[in-house]
């Protein structure tokens, strides 16, 4: 072989060497399998996917957080096509216009004015029940539903009830998607929980937001016309973002069950600041199922007046908790708990053996029995007394006169003319003159001495006596511990040996809307 010859095949060697190598030192690169391409006559790049992004992993320090947002994504996909969106139609009657006789022609008669409303819900059968609030649905004339995949149906009403802001609908439809009910009793707070809604109308229909329960046993809402106070309100509180049209929506946890139904917002402007509130699922089903079976809820009641128990009262009847209810009143001429023994002032801890922390809660393990049925109520007196007593319920209503006041024919002492000073209690007194009975519109029975002012950070302020001097209608002291009071020397005598917390009854005229009545107030007195 020539040296020529010799000499080719050694720059074909290095040539071959260099070509190799470079295709290994692309691969390490990891050059793109294609190039960002310019269209013709555009500024704008194409931009194409350099690898297969299905193959490449997550970052493993984020997959916490892919398998949350999975979660999410899932529980949203076997919820959501059980929402709908409600709108309903209300006819006012237009004012008519005055025409001179024989101008009608020249003037169009004012026709009567549609009001639109829309509102959410959610599908609880296959057969086509529907659950929302009563807000949504209230004396409509005409209610329709729109399901996800857009069909659209006009619904029956079958029922409502106002005094939980619950409602029931019947669509006719089939391949229906019925929501899991789960259970708000075990619904815990700090839990993770969506809403999903149609917030401000169609425009956002089937919107979804999430947040966490923040609270539970929220009450005193008013919500609705209930202004009879004897609505159950026992709320779940969520930072998801509810707003206007997310009513009657579901609230669902994180397994794909709904909790709760969104109902109301606290806000100042009318739209979602982080104060959400949906009744619990517990509830809405038992009002559900008295709907759809009768058309109308029938109630139980023990037939008392009740307030959550405070620090003192607790203290009063020695418990180990601030919980429990008390007796404060009885509510009919014929009550069912006064004629089973139980008094004013015992304080409810328990419900057939079913705690009882709040006032909602009796109202659910009561409300929802049938009348004549028997419930054995557990109440704690003073000094750490504990008595169950069975009480046969009667039906809400069926009794609604407020007891009258046992009349007190005590005459008042001789020395409880003018004002004075009862420091224990850190309450000015005045006696209970004729001028004060009429200024007052009191009924004649009522015999006391009326709280006129309170002393700033005292005993009586702390309880929240009612006095005179703030302008609002006074408490009037009428018993201490069982002594009944017709003077301030009635209420020295009664407090001369008393110590710690003491119970005193009050009457003020400005409960039950005017109409007057007592109620039980625990102070803790203040040192000799």
């Amino acid at each position: 072989m020539s040296v020529r010859a010799r000499n080719w095949m050694k720059f074909g060697g290095l040539v071959s060497l260099a070509f190799a190598l470079g295709l290994l030192f692309a691969g390490l690169l990891d050059l793109p399998e294609s190039t960002v391409a310019q269209q013709s006559g555009s500024t704008k790049p194409t931009l194409v996917p350099t690898r297969n992004t299905a193959q490449r992993s997550p970052i493993r320090a984020a997959q916490p957080l892919v398998d949350l947002s999975d979660a999410f994504a899932a529980v949203v996909d076997h919820v959501r096509p059980s929402v709908v969106y409600i709108t309903s139609l209300r006819q006012r009657e237009g004012t008519a216009r005055r025409v001179p006789p024989g101008f009608e022609q020249f003037f169009r008669q004012q026709q009567p004015q549609v009001e639109r409303g829309s509102g959410s819900g959610f599908i609880v059968s296959n057969d086509g029940y529907v659950l929302t609030n009563n807000h949504v649905v209230e004396n409509a004339d005409q209610v329709h539903v729109r399901l996800l995949d857009r069909r659209e149906f006009t619904a029956t009403v079958v029922g409502t009830d106002p005094m939980t802001d619950v409602a029931v609908l019947k669509i006719d439809a089939d391949h229906l998607t019925p929501a899991t009910l789960g259970q708000s009793e075990s619904a815990r707070v700090g839990e993770w929980v969506l809403a999903i809604g149609n917030p401000l109308g169609e425009g956002l229909a089937f919107t979804v937001t999430s947040g966490i329960v923040s609270a539970k046993g929220r009450g005193q809402l008013q919500l609705g016309n209930n202004s009879s106070g004897l609505g159950i309100q026992d709320f779940i509180q969520t930072d998801a973002a509810i707003n206007p049209g997310n009513s009657g929506g579901p609230l669902v946890n994180m397994r794909g069950e709904v909790i709760g139904i969104n109902s109301a917002i606290a806000s100042r402007t009318g739209f979602n600041v982080g104060y959400g509130f949906a009744i619990p699922i517990d509830l809405a089903n038992n009002v559900m199922t008295q709907l759809i079976a009768t058309g109308h809820v029938q109630r139980s009641v023990l037939g008392i007046g009740v307030a959550d128990v405070t620090e003192e009262a607790a203290e009063y009847v020695n418990l180990d908790e601030i919980r429990g209810v008390v007796v404060q009143s009885f509510t009919g001429s014929r009550s069912p708990a006064e004629r089973a023994g139980i008094k004013v002032g015992d304080v409810i801890i328990t419900i057939d053996g079913n705690r009882v922390d709040y006032t909602a809660q009796l109202q659910q393990l009561v409300g929802f029995r049938k009348p004549g049925e028997v419930a054995r109520v557990e109440v704690a007196r003073k000094g750490g007394a504990r008595k169950t007593i069975p009480v046969r319920l009667m039906a809400q209503n069926q009794d609604v006169t407020v007891a009258s006041n046992a009349p007190n024919t005590d005459e008042p002492s001789s020395d409880n003319a003018g004002s004075a000073a009862v420091e224990r209690l850190g309450i000015q007194i005045e006696p209970l003159t004729a001028q004060w009975t009429r200024q007052l519109q009191l009924p004649s029975t009522i015999a006391g001495v009326v709280v006129a002012s309170i002393t700033a950070g005292g005993p009586a302020e702390r309880a929240n006596l009612l006095p005179a001097d703030r302008g609002t209608s006074p408490d009037i002291i009428v018993e201490v511990e069982g002594v009944k009071i017709s003077a301030e020397a009635d209420l020295r005598r009664a407090l001369r040996s008393a110590s710690g917390v003491v119970a005193v009854t009050v009457y003020n005229q400005g409960l039950n809307n005017g109409e007057g009545g007592r109620r039980i107030v625990y102070v803790r007195l203040a040192n000799q």
